[in-house]
């Protein structure tokens, strides 16, 4: 009996964190009057009442069709959307395994010193450092252009910190071995590094894509021109005549993002299980 409630208890609290989604999702396959009729209160400047309900009456595809067949500015908006974190993560493995690793496995002077600057830096919300940001990036007369938020993504030290933790706990009698046996540094590196230490990376990349696919704040002040905004400032200004697209362009974000979180769940769970590992 005390299982049953706690399961019930359980699915309950699971199903009230997961209703705005749900919301979402059957938004998207509402039209318009449903939508006016639910949420129409809402831009009435406060009059009346806004109601919701589970699923559609009439569900339809008009929102979907509209979004992929008549809005051509949607798939530019999308098109940035992976330009800039294909680039930003393919970035941060080139310099972030490589940096990793020399933290986790060499020792050299004020390591320490360094890796606590790295913290420092990964704590500090990007309010902080923005102003400085901008005044470096438009130096570089990089501004308005994508590369003013791949630059700073390449470079990040959230991504390091995650792949530090799994390269840490790589047993140091491995390493030895392959030195004993003959092994390059470059060789331990490729060869015993990267495949152990593939769980960090593989949730350093996802965790990565969930951060930069909805980036909002960066590309809002580094992005003047509005062909260069990325999919989750697309229609920033919701009104009941675009509601419906409005849904379905944010249900297509969420299911991207989905896709690629279960894609990768198992490197997630290889990769706390890995901080498990003891020499």
């Amino acid at each position: 009996m005390k299982k049953k409630i706690i399961f019930l208890t359980l699915l309950i609290m699971a199903l009230f964190i997961c209703s705005p989604i749900l919301f979402l999702i059957s938004g998207s396959f509402m039209d318009t009057k449903e939508l006016t009729k639910n949420i129409g209160a809402v831009f009435s400047n406060g009059k009346g009442f806004a109601s919701w309900i589970v699923s559609p009456k009439y569900p339809t595809l008009r929102s979907y069709i509209e979004i992929l067949l008549d809005t051509p500015e949607f798939f530019v908006v999308f098109w940035n959307s992976v330009k800039i974190v294909f680039f930003s993560i393919v970035g941060q493995l080139l310099v972030g395994v490589p940096a990793a690793w020399g933290f986790a496995r060499y020792k050299f002077p004020y390591k320490k010193i360094l890796f606590t600057i790295y913290i420092i830096v990964m704590l500090m919300p990007f309010q902080v450092t923005m102003i400085s940001n901008y005044v470096v990036l438009d130096k570089l007369n990089i501004l308005d252009t994508h590369l003013s938020i791949i630059l700073p993504a390449i470079f990040s030290t959230f991504s390091v910190f995650i792949m530090y933790r799994f390269f840490k706990n790589i047993p140091e009698s491995i390493i030895e071995s392959a030195r004993i046996d003959g092994a390059s540094e470059k060789q331990i590196f490729f060869k015993i590094g990267i495949p152990l230490g593939m769980p960090g990376i593989m949730s350093s990349v996802i965790l990565s894509f969930l951060e930069y696919w909805n980036l909002i704040e960066q590309p809002l002040i580094f992005l003047k021109s509005k062909n260069l905004w990325p999919l989750s400032l697309y229609l920033p200004n919701v009104k009941i005549e675009n509601a419906g697209v409005a849904f379905g362009t944010s249900a297509i974000t969420l299911i991207s993002a989905i896709i690629v979180f279960f894609a990768g769940q198992s490197y997630l769970e290889q990769g706390i299980a890995s901080t498990a590992v003891k020499e």
